[in-house]
Parts: C-alpha cells; structure tokens; sequence
C-alpha cells in the first residue's frame, strides 16, 4: 500500500522489520515448547531470547545467494547465536514459521481494524441519539417518499456497523490459528504437544488438521469480513455525498480552515474524502477474488498463494484502517442543517401523505384501486401545479366526505415517526450499543508471545 494511506501503527505490523521480530517469536516459542517436554536441553529458549539480533540487511544478502527467504532468516539469526543455534526451527517446515506469524499479525492487525469499527459505532450511536427527531424526507430511487428522522437513518448504519464488528470477531477468530505439524501436517518430526505448548504461548490455538499449511478458507473469510466492513463505510459515504450535492445540501463532510477545493473553482466545497471512502471500498472487494483463488491448492500445498498474499493481506489491512479513520473523521466533524432538512421536506408540498390517504379512501371507498387512482391524480396535480397535495386532495369528489379533522390526521408529520422509539429501544439495547465487547470478542485480544 502507497504511504499516503498507511497509518503508523498498522504499517509498522506490515513493516520487514517487524515480520522478522515475530518471525524469532515464533521460533523461540517453539524451543520453549521442545524445553518444556525435554527435547532440547533446559535454557535453550532464554538462551536464543536473549543473544538473537535480526539483521534485515543481511536476511536481503543472503536470501539474494539461497533465494529462500526462510533460509535466510535462520541463517542469519543463527549467525548471531552460539552451540544453541542447532536447535532453531528443529523439526519444523517453513510453513509453520510462516503461517503461524501470520496469524499472530492477523490477529494484531485485527485488533486495530475493531478499535476502528467500535470508534465509528460510537459516533454513529451518538448521531442516533442526536437527532432522534430531526425531521427529513425519506428517499427511496432518490425520490421523495416519507418523512424519516436523520437519527434513524444514523441508527441503521449503528446497527450495521454492529453486525460488521462481530463478523470480523469471528473471522479473526478463525484465522486465530498456528501450526507445528510440518512438512505435510502429520506430526513426523515433532508431536503434537509442542504445537499445543507453543500456540498456547503465543496466544493461539492449534489448527486442528493442515497439509503443509493452515487451510486457506479461514483467510479468505477474514477478507471477505474486511471488505464487507469497507462496504458499509461506503454506504455511508455514499449518503453523505448525495446529502451534500448544493440541490440537496442537508448535510456536509468537514471543510478545514485554509483546505481549498478546486483549484480552478474557488467557490467549491467538495465532499472529497467520502469519495475516497468510495473508492478504497471498490480496492478492498477487488482483495476478495483473490482470497478465494488462494484456497485450492495443488494437493498438500504449492506455493501460488504466497505471492498473491503477500500483496493483498497487508494491503488490505491498511487500507481498511486507512478508511475508517477517514470515515471516523467524517462523521465527528458532519455538517447537518436540520433546516435545510426540513425545507426539503416541504418542497413536495405534502405528497408524502399519499399512502395515509390511499389507506384512509380504501376504507371509505371499499376499493383499492378506486382509492389508489383518485390519490395519485391528486397527487400529480399537487406536483405539476405546485399546490399543497392536501387541497387537491381534498377537491377531489369522492374525497370530500373527508373531514377537516380526518384530514388534519392524515396530513400530519407526527404520524411517520411516532413508531420509532422501539426501533431506537431495541437497537441501543444491545451490548455493544452499551460499550462493551461484540459477540466473539476476539477481536480485542492482543496475542501474545515470546520476544
């Protein structure tokens, strides 16, 4: 991923020089493991803690002669350790180095992208609780349809955002899974208690069955997880940038001191970063293909997926952290003009009262289609003569049995909204919506280890 888009901590996980650090993490677990039921001599694992220096420039040189790029790394950290150097990566293939370290940074990886998730739940909860009654039209093909309030709108987007946080928990936990089975996954070359012991430092758990690697299906689940969260950010950015189009002006992203947004307009305020919302969401579905390409693979493994995800797995992470921060920042800083919100609801002059009226003639008239025909007759003459729909309505012939008070029902915005209050009960009942943990959890647990 570019610079421009990769945050701090979340490059650093992806950095080389930390693949290397938790690389030795995973071999020093593995010692340890091996100490623990007598395989290699007491002290072996402190031992390769302490004196092990990661030298990437010298992992570059040697990986440029072996052109392996695990090769490499031992051979250099066991450049820099003395007789206990023999018992590095005993009995272990490369893929339980490496895929075992990738799940550690999956796993780290996560735990940001949820900090990110919770963060915009948040601000979506208190946009709900906000504007409960802030009063806007509803618009379904982009059209006018009823009167909704912004705090609902806000409240779908909460509850979204909720389900985003467990699925991600539960594909973190999925992938929350290290190997030390070998070469082809059976245990020749070290049993079954060393992988137990050294996931259990790590803070993992054993795959219970692999090839020569971690079965693919997991990752591409968590990809699947990280784009479907992408996708809900861009729903919103979505909404906002049609809110902040100048014929509907309801509602707009945050304009900085100084920021200019033309450099041939001066009077334009455009709503740029919900666009790159929009456009790192299409990059995060474009990931997905590729995930589920990974899964088949030739018999016990072949190496196709490696090059593919060493792209797309950092790449991934880092944009979606890239784009929920954008988001977040959007959403703490919105512009929202309840006034424009309600001048716009009053230039259909009314005809969000249609359906009220089609219910209320389909009782009197004992005929839906009768009701339906005279409704929308109204209706069009209220838009094409810019009159309010509740006068035309009220000329119409069989119309008129309806009584200033009947009207006064129908015609009333109250009535849209006044079921809303258990959507926001039940929605806000849940203990996320409360500030505590999704389902699974799992996303907010760091892994540990051994350094």
């Amino acid at each position: 991923m570019i610079l421009r888009y990769t945050r701090p901590e979340m490059g650093e996980l992806w950095s080389t020089t930390r693949r290397f650090a938790t690389w030795l993490e995973v071999e020093v677990a593995a010692v340890r493991a091996m100490e623990e039921i007598g395989l290699v001599p007491a002290g072996t694992g402190e031992a390769i803690a302490r004196r092990a220096r990661v030298d990437p420039e010298r992992i570059d040189a040697i990986e440029a002669v072996v052109h392996h790029d695990v090769i490499a790394f031992l051979t250099q950290v066991g450049e820099s350790l003395g007789e206990e150097k023999r018992y590095l990566h005993q009995g272990m293939t490369s893929s339980d180095l490496l895929d075992t370290a990738l799940a550690l940074t999956l796993t780290r990886a996560g735990k940001l992208i949820s900090a990110g998730v919770v963060r915009i739940g948040r601000r979506l909860r208190s946009l709900a609780e906000e504007h409960r009654e802030t009063v806007m039209i509803g618009r379904t093909h982009g059209v006018h349809a009823e009167p909704i309030t912004f705090g609902h709108k806000a409240l779908v987007w909460f509850a979204e955002f909720e389900r985003q946080d467990q699925r991600l928990s539960a594909a973190l936990e999925d992938v929350r899974v290290g190997k030390f089975s070998g070469a082809v996954g059976t245990f020749a070359h070290l049993p079954p208690e060393v992988e137990a012991r050294a996931c259990a430092r790590l803070g993992l758990r054993p795959d219970p069955a692999t090839t020569q690697v971690i079965s693919r299906d997991r990752h591409a689940h968590l990809v699947a997880a990280l784009a479907l969260i992408g996708a809900s950010c861009e729903k919103i950015a979505v909404e906002i940038r049609h809110l902040q189009r100048t014929e509907v002006a309801e509602a707009f992203e945050p304009f900085a001191r100084g920021q200019k947004g033309s450099s041939a307009m001066p009077h334009k305020r455009n709503p740029i970063l919900c666009e790159r919302v929009t456009g790192l969401a299409r990059l995060l579905r474009s990931y997905v293909g590729v995930a589920y390409e990974n899964v088949a693979l030739w018999h016990e493994r072949d190496i196709s997926h490696s090059s593919a995800e060493r792209v797309l797995l950092p790449d991934a992470f880092i944009a979606l952290d890239y784009q929920l921060e954008i988001l977040a920042r959007v959403l703490e800083g919105l512009e929202i003009d309840p006034a424009r919100m309600r001048a716009n609801l009053e230039a259909s002059r009314g005809l969000y009262f249609s359906q009220g009226a089609l219910l209320e003639l389909t009782r009197r008239l004992g005929s839906r289609e009768e009701a339906y025909a005279l409704v929308q007759e109204a209706a069009m003459e209220a838009w094409r003569d810019q009159r309010p729909f509740r006068e035309t309505l009220s000329e119409r012939a069989r119309a008129a049995a309806l009584t200033p008070a009947e009207l006064d029902r129908i015609c009333d915005v109250s009535r849209f909204l006044g079921n809303l209050e258990p959507v926001f009960v039940r929605v806000l009942a849940s203990t996320w919506a409360r500030g505590g943990e999704a389902a699974g959890g799992s996303a907010r647990r760091e892994a540990g280890g051994d350094g």
